[in-house]
């Protein structure tokens, strides 16, 4: 959404007035996208190395009920149902025919409301799930069985919600309170592993295990089974939304939802996600899409983004337009923020929040300290993400990750530093190994050192796409999980096969190809780094426990 550079505010409302209708569509559609057949044989227990160490895949941020979430419209089918696939992997009512009315998912998927998909799913799958589909679900359990079959052993499912987008979004059957909606999707979570006990022989004997401590997670990868932890990421934590500068939540209120939470089973969450509240400032979105999402901010808190030109090496995302008003008019946008009112006028780059952690921000994240909660640093601004890695320094609490490459790069020495851990986006296999580079030099190499992966399924986001010129050296198939010997072909579920080099990650059950296809161009050493993957993540959280 362009905004005039202009300081006359007539000028500048008359501008906007004509694209007011196209900007609601728009951040209807992407508002979200921005929050949130034949199996091998299976597996032996789970390798151990030197020291009784575990070895296994961790995936640390996804979002297998997110179809809750949103007022429980918005995403189309579902990770199980007890009817059966047929059921599970259905479209949503309103794609029916050819797909013409379901202008979120063309927008999300094409950048147009308008546009057309095969709405059938089971059993011929012919236009979804695919990788840069939003809307449909990509976490079907017999897919993330195939993952879990060819190594993985540490799921982090962060249940989800948004207020915001619930409530504009015209369709919904489930409420918009961010924590009725968080139990809801504890509640799946349960009879979701209670589904899988039914296929496996009965209560507890399914290889998908929530579990609330380190200590049992390492028992339940040892029997080479799927360690389920349990996250939170909404942007009102216990109802600690901001309107107009005054919180809506007290300290109490953080209290009594920081225990239920507990008792609930959360061991990881975030104080903040996508807009501005009472415990924090967030990091921005760039381009049109922070454009939108800035949007949101301001129908969700009363006002606009601030940001100042960073004046050290850490910032957030550059919002656009970058350098629409000089520094003297800046440092006026300045006072006038301080006094209520904002505009989606900007600075030049780099753009730093002038929000950080508020004093309810640093009550929340000592209560997740005394709980030995991990404390989710990602969507935290540069600011507010710095004064949290202070306190926790200070403390030397390794209960801190960036799950989703959403902090400022600067960062992830301190994180290592503290003992803490760092997950690479599910970007396609080449971007993957890069970032995976450029993060292991700043390792701890005091500590043991397992890299993994924040896939963000179901999150309304790209999974990784087909790699660039795969053509070169394609993944052949069929291939050897690089971490435990399990032989797979190409992934057929229903009528559809999928084939990694064409298809990238079209859903969860190609996570394996995709693993295997950065050992085509990264070698060994990133693949037994990602093996090493669930011990780092017990030990990292096993200090926060005894911290």
């Amino acid at each position: 959404m362009p905004f005039r550079r202009s300081l006359h505010a007539p000028a500048f409302l008359t501008a906007l007035a004509p694209l007011a209708a196209l900007a609601l569509l728009a951040a209807l559609a992407l508002l979200a996208a921005l929050l949130l057949a034949v199996r091998p044989a299976p597996p032996a227990h789970a390798d151990a190395g030197a020291g009784g160490e575990v070895r296994g895949y961790v995936d640390a941020h996804s979002h297998l009920m997110s179809y809750e979430a949103f007022g429980g419209q918005v995403l189309c089918g579902k990770p199980f149902d007890p009817r059966g696939v047929e059921a599970a992997l259905s479209d949503c009512p309103d794609h029916a025919g050819n797909g013409a009315f379901a202008w979120f998912e063309n927008f999300m998927r094409h950048g147009s409301p308008f546009g057309t998909h095969d709405p059938t799913g089971w059993p011929t799958f012919k236009d979804w799930p695919a990788w840069d589909s939003r809307t449909h679900q990509q976490v079907y359990y017999t897919w993330l069985e195939r993952s879990w079959r060819a190594g993985q052993r540490v799921l982090v499912n962060h249940l989800v919600a948004n207020r915001q987008l619930c409530e504009v979004y015209p369709l919904k059957r489930n409420t918009c309170d961010e924590m009725d909606v968080i139990r809801l999707e504890a509640q799946r979570m349960r009879e979701m592993e209670s589904y899988i006990d039914a296929q496996n022989g009965g209560p507890g004997r399914g290889w998908f295990r929530i579990v609330s401590d380190s200590g049992e997670a390492r028992r339940i990868i040892q029997e080479g089974k799927l360690a389920v932890v349990l996250g939170i990421e909404t942007s009102e934590p216990f109802g600690c939304r901001v309107v107009n500068g005054t919180p809506q939540c007290t300290r109490a209120d953080i209290d009594r939802g920081l225990d239920e939470v507990k008792r609930l089973g959360i061991a990881s969450m975030f104080a903040c996600h996508k807009f501005d509240n009472a415990l924090c400032g967030v990091r921005f979105d760039g381009g049109t899409t922070g454009a939108i999402v800035n949007t949101g901010n301001f129908l969700g808190t009363g006002r606009f983004w601030q940001a100042e030109t960073c004046t050290g090496s850490v910032h957030d995302n550059t919002i656009a337009p970058a350098g629409a008003v000089d520094d003297q008019t800046a440092a006026f946008l300045r006072r006038l923020g301080a006094a209520g009112i904002t505009l989606p006028l900007y600075p030049k780059a780099p753009h730093c929040n002038i929000l950080g952690l508020t004093d309810l921000g640093e009550h929340m994240l000592r209560g997740m300290m005394k709980r030995h909660m991990i404390v989710e640093i990602d969507h935290m601004s540069a600011k507010a993400a710095g004064e949290t890695l202070d306190i926790l320094e200070n403390a030397h609490y390794s209960g801190v990750i960036s799950s989703h490459s959403w902090t400022d790069e600067h960062y992830v020495h301190r994180i290592y530093g503290l003992g803490g851990m760092v997950t690479g986006y599910g970007n396609a296999a080449d971007r993957f190994v890069a970032e995976w580079k450029r993060n292991k030099q700043y390792r701890d190499p005091a500590r043991t050192f397992g890299y993994g992966y924040g896939l963000d399924a179901n999150g309304m986001g790209p999974l990784p796409p087909p790699r660039a010129n795969n053509s070169v050296n394609p993944l052949l198939y069929p291939f050897t999980s690089p971490i435990n010997g399990v032989t797979l072909d190409r992934q057929r579920t229903g009528q559809r096969t999928w084939d990694v080099n064409i298809d990238g990650v079209a859903n969860y059950g190609l996570v394996p190809d995709w693993i295997a296809d950065m050992r085509n161009i990264g070698g060994t050493e990133v693949v037994d780094d990602l093996a090493r993957g669930a011990e780092a993540y017990l030990q990292m959280w096993h200090r926060a426990e005894t911290g």
